[in-house]
Parts: structure tokens; sequence; C-alpha cells
């Protein structure tokens, strides 16, 4: 069975199945066999009945004698079963699995594995893995190292395991070898069968580290080199527009700004001219701290568009954010003759005769706007678009070959040396300072006990200072889960936090709210007639209130640090001192290393270095939400391996024709290559 066969193909594996499959993000028998565990459950230990202790994790091989299904006192059903070996018999003990009964009949061989305890004061297994023995056939799910696999409803990490079994069985001879010996050898790497052999039946740890270490750097080596063929493509096109950037250019748009830039605004904005002025189109990432000023700098691109007599398309994720943008920009444009237009699902917002700058949400991709001469497109938050839509509004403002200059934004501080990774088909510029005149923001972890001296805190700053506040809380209605019940609910702590401030007006907005009431909302909260806001984490970008100087968080412990970070950059957007508060709900005796970080730096650079360090493999800075590329098998933590796959991808990116295995992979588009 060929690689790129549908899962639809392999044994067991109907519609429903290949849907369930398909949220995993595996539709494909290469996606199956790429699917890693994320740890093993040691089953290695065999034992004989008569040598199996209380406490002990083992494997026992016997003969089932008695299986049946058997009520408890309190009407609780459990499945009763004994096993027997030539030492002697031992009591297996199962919960609420009636089917085992069908499953499972005396006379049959089996292995278990699982923890020995006592039950009704017999040494009994508990709750074992179990498995049917057949001639000649291995164990799959007990007596090794048991993989448990990233699964999802109705798809048992069991399940998964039976499918990869199959599906290595029948595919493993096209998982050939791309990479020459001498390769191999110089980033001590396993050969490719091997590896994927080893990921899903190793017989020791080592075996599938080393495993795990082929595969990611597999997938971080396909994934620079797409970046590297997305710019080889994207270099190919000419600009639609050729642009004339004088240095008197800048120095009339600085003169005209109510504030000084910094020195890395100023390097970004030369940066994005020698850009602007080359006749092949800028593709460029503009990377910023929260509040370190992109508007501007993006302002500043968009002016050099409209002296040369070009639009500008600038596609923010959602219609605060696009408002304002818009707002900023007719303030920063009002000294010129700039007509700026908003373009959103609510429709058009534009002065009289032809516009220079659009600013909309993805409506500008849909609706009927004319596009006549864009010379540069700008996008807001790059990551929370689809790869489709940015295309779609780049091919509008396009003519063939001709392309317009592209300027992407984020306000998720990478570490470099991953940013390099995930956005290497782009050019970035980074800025690091926060405009002169903040003032950095106090942050405070406050634990359960000082809940009520917090709020008369900020009872007391808002009615001697006549400042504004905020309240974020995880969730919008409380949870039915045990484990999210001490999680405050946008719309409980609405109702509750109106008792305890009925001396001041409060707002409540979150996600499920239409647009025009997060709107309406909004504008009083801007208008000073609402002083404290509950909200949801919808807030974390694009709103600038610059009287609202407080940001307490609710159960702080269970957002990532960048949602932190992010969130309290919507405070400290003034001249005014602020505060952010981070509510913990555990009863530690020491805040967790993450809050801690929270009170020692203001920095988000750092704070992305330092999540990287504390949260280890997987999703850093919360990348789910707000950042980039999540890798399957890959960790960003582990740089060197990074650099390692980004010096084999230059080498190969500049010699394709001498790796033709693996310019096939890259035309056909695979190996875990989001």
């Amino acid at each position: 069975m060929k690689l790129s066969s549908s899962v639809l193909k392999l044994p067991f594996v109907g519609p429903s199945y290949a849907t369930r499959l398909k949220k995993l993000n595996i539709e494909t028998v290469e996606d199956l066999l790429l699917h890693v565990p994320t740890r093993y459950i040691d089953y290695r230990h065999h034992a004989k009945i008569i040598s199996s202790e209380v406490g002990v994790t083992v494997t026992i091989t016997g003969e089932v004698t008695a299986i049946k299904n058997q009520y408890t006192r309190h009407g609780k059903k459990l499945q009763f079963a004994k096993v027997s070996d030539n030492t002697g018999e031992l009591d297996v003990v199962w919960f609420n699995q009636p089917y085992l009964t069908r499953s499972i009949h005396i006379g049959d061989k089996v292995a278990l594995s699982g923890k020995v305890d006592n039950f009704n004061n017999k040494k009994a297994l508990i709750s074992p893995e179990y498995e049917i023995l057949h001639e000649g056939s291995n164990p799959l799910h007990t007596g090794r190292l048991v993989p448990i696999y990233p699964a999802t409803t109705k798809l048992s990490s069991k399940w998964l395991r039976g499918r990869i079994a199959t599906a290595y069985q029948l595919s493993a001879m096209w998982l050939e070898e791309f990479l020459p010996d001498a390769d191999l050898k110089k980033y001590k790497l396993l050969e490719y069968q091997n590896s994927v052999r080893s990921i899903h039946f190793p017989t020791d740890f080592d075996e599938s580290s080393v495993g795990k270490k082929r595969l990611a750097f597999n997938e971080l080596l396909f994934l620079q080199l797409k970046n590297k063929l997305r710019k080889k493509d994207w270099e190919e096109n000419k600009v639609v527009h050729i642009l004339s950037i004088k240095s008197e250019m800048l120095k009339n748009f600085v003169y005209n700004l109510d504030f000084e830039l910094t020195n890395s605004q100023e390097n970004s904005i030369r940066e994005i001219f020698d850009d602007l002025k080359s006749n092949l189109p800028m593709n460029r990432l503009l990377e910023g701290d929260v509040g370190s000023g992109k508007t501007v700098v993006a302002a500043a691109a968009a002016f050099a568009s409209f002296v040369n007599g070009f639009q500008t398309v600038f596609m923010a994720p959602t219609q605060i954010l696009a408002q304002q943008h818009f707002n900023t920009l007719k303030q920063l444009f009002n000294n010129y003759k700039v007509r700026v237009a908003l373009v959103t699902s609510a429709g058009i917002k534009s002065d009289i005769g032809k516009s220079d700058i659009f600013i909309g949400t993805h409506a500008l991709i849909h609706n009927k706007v004319s596009f006549d001469k864009v010379a540069l497109v700008i996008i807001d938050e790059q990551h929370r678009f689809g790869v489709e839509q940015r295309a779609h509004l780049i091919k509008k403002s396009k003519s063939g070959n001709f392309a317009p200059h592209v300027l992407t934004m984020t306000a998720t501080p990478i570490p470099r040396t991953i940013a390099l990774t995930v956005y290497g088909d782009l050019n970035l510029s980074t800025l690091k300072e926060l405009p002169k005149g903040r003032i950095p923001i106090v942050t405070w972890i406050v634990p359960e006990t000082k809940r009520p001296g917090a709020y008369a805190w900020i009872k007391d700053q808002l009615n001697q200072k006549g400042v504004q506040a905020f309240v974020i809380c995880p969730l919008i209605e409380e949870s039915d889960k045990e484990s999210m019940q001490q999680i405050k609910a946008a719309t409980q702590e609405f109702a509750n936090l109106k008792k305890i401030f009925n001396k001041q007006k409060l707002g409540l907005l979150h996600g499920r709210m239409k647009t025009k009431e997060k709107d309406k909302i909004l504008e009083q909260f801007k208008k000073g007639k609402i002083d404290i806001l509950v909200s949801t984490p919808v807030v974390e970008v694009g709103i600038d209130i610059p009287n609202a100087t407080i940001m307490a968080i609710e159960g702080a412990e269970r957002f990532g640090l960048a949602q932190l970070h992010q969130l309290r950059g919507r405070v400290g957007r003034s001249d005014k001192k602020s505060y952010c508060l981070l509510f913990s709900g555990t009863r530690a005796s020491k805040p967790s290393p993450r809050l801690n970080a929270m009170t020692k730096t203001s920095s988000g650079f750092e704070l992305a270095e330092l999540d990287l360090k504390l949260r280890g493999p997987g999703e850093v800075y919360g990348i789910r939400q707000h950042g980039f590329t999540e890798l399957k098998i890959a960790s960003w933590q582990d740089s060197d391996l990074i650099k390692s796959a980004k010096k084999l991808a230059n080498s190969i990116f500049n010699n394709l024709d001498s790796y033709p295995k693996v310019k096939k992979i890259l035309k056909r588009g695979s190996i875990v290559m989001n």
C-alpha cells in the first residue's frame, strides 16, 4: 500500500473513522505513520503470577479460567476474571466494561499488563490492558513499551495502535530513504524506515528518542525547504508599481507626528523603504512586542504608496481591530489629503472620491471593492488568516506576474531562531522598544487570600483617579467539567462584580455577542460610560483605551505567557501608570515560574524565550492561538536541531538536482509539511 493511499484503504477504517482521523490531520497512510506517540507506558516487566507483587506494574501471560459481569453492593457493574499460569491463579478486575465478557472467553490465552493491587483482600490486577494471544502474533498492547498517541472522541490510543501496526506492515517498503549516507552520518540521523519503526515499536526509550529525532529533523527540513521554494516563487514576480522613495518623504511624515519614533521603528521604516524602491516586490514580516508601534511603521509604508499616487490595502482579522486601525490612520494622516476607507461585513465607510487606503477584514476579499492601483498590501496578525485568504487578497491586487509589495505584521514576540525557521520565506524586521514616554506596567500576583484587598484597591483607583479597568475571564459560561469549575466565567463574574462594585458601571463583552453589540459596548467603554469591562480574551488585540489602567486576569495560571502578555498590553497605552493583577486560583504556596516571570519583565521577547524553556516540547507561547505553524513532531525548544535542519536545507536548496528524492517529495508535498 502506497504512502499516499487514503486511510480508507486500511482494514477496519470506514468513513466514520476517517472523519475522526481527519480531526487529527490524518488523511493518508503516511499521515498515520507520522502520527507519533506523546509518551510510552513501560509494560516490559514480565512476571509469573506467583512472583507478582502488590504495587508493581507487570505483564502476565496466562489462560482465562473464568470471566463474568458482576454487580457491587452499590449497584456498579464490574468485570471479574481469573487467569492462571503454571505457578498459580490471579484475579483480574475491570470496571464498567461489560463488552469484555463478549471479547474474552474461557480458554483464551491472554497477556495482561497493569498494576497489581489488593481487591477484596486478595492480590489482583486492576483494570489492566489486555490482549488475546494467537499463534505467531507479537503483542501490540502489552508486554512492551506501549505507545500512547494523541487521540480524539471515539478514537482511542489502542485503536490507533492497531491501525498504525497494520499501516506499517503494508507500507514500510515505501518508506524510502531520501538523504545520502554522508548526510545521515554528518547529522547523526537514523535511516528513515528504521526511525518510523523505532518510534512505534521501540525496544527501549533510547531507540524511540533516536527515531523521533530523525522524524523531527525531517519535519524541520521540509518546513524550511518549503519556505525557500515559496520565497523563490515570490521573487519571480515583478513589482506591480515601482515607487520612488526620497529621504524627504520620511522626514515629512515624521515631522507631522505627535511623538518621537524609537530607533527600531526608524530602522524598520528604512528597511521597508529599501524594499519599496526595489524592482522585486517586498515580502517582509514586521514583528513587534505589544505596544511597540507597528501601526505607525505600516502607516509610513502606506504614506510612501500614497505619495507615489498608489493605493494600499490593509487587512485585519477582526472588525474591532480594523476599526482601530481605521481610527489610528485617519488621525496619523490628518494633515494630508489621504482618503481612508473602512470595509467590513457591516458595509463600506469612506470619504467622497477614490480611496487611497482600504482598511478592513476578510470582507476586503469578498466585497466588490475597486482596487485600481494597489502598490502595497498590509496584513495584520497574519497568522489569523488562512493561507488561501492571504493569497486571495494578494491575487486580487496582482496583474499577471506583477505583484504588490506585501508587509505582514505579528504582535507575537517570537525567538529569532524560531521566527527565521517559520517565516523563512519572509524578510524580518523587529520592533523591540516601547515608544518613549510609556511607563512600565506594574504586575502583581494576587492569591485568593488577598482578593478582597485587591477589590478595595481597584475601587480606590477608579474613584480617585477616574480610570477604567478590564477584568478577563477564560470562559463565557460555567463549565460542567469538574476540572474547570474553579475558572471564573465571564457571565457569572459579571453578576458577581456588579454586587461588589455597586457604585461603578460595568459592561460585559465576549466573542459570542453580535458585532453590533460588541461595538456598542466598546464605544461606551471608550467614552468612559463603563468603568469596568468584564470580558473573555476577545479583547486580546485591537482595543486601545488610554484611560484603562488596570488589567485584572482571573485564573491567570490557565493562560499561556503570550496571552497574559498580550492582555497586559491592553493597558499602559498612555502616560498614566498602569497595573496588571494576576488572580491565581491555585492553593500552591509559591506562584508558578510563569506567573512569577510576568512580574519581573515586560519584554515579550524575554517571556517568549522563557516560555520556550519552561514549556519544553509542544506548543510554544500559545502557538495555536497566537503564532504560527504548529509542529507535529519537532519541538521549537530544540534550537540545535533547528540549526542543523536549516544548514542542510540551505545545502539541498543550492544543489537540488543532487537530491532527486527530496525534489520528488517537495513536488508531492508530504513528510509532515504543514
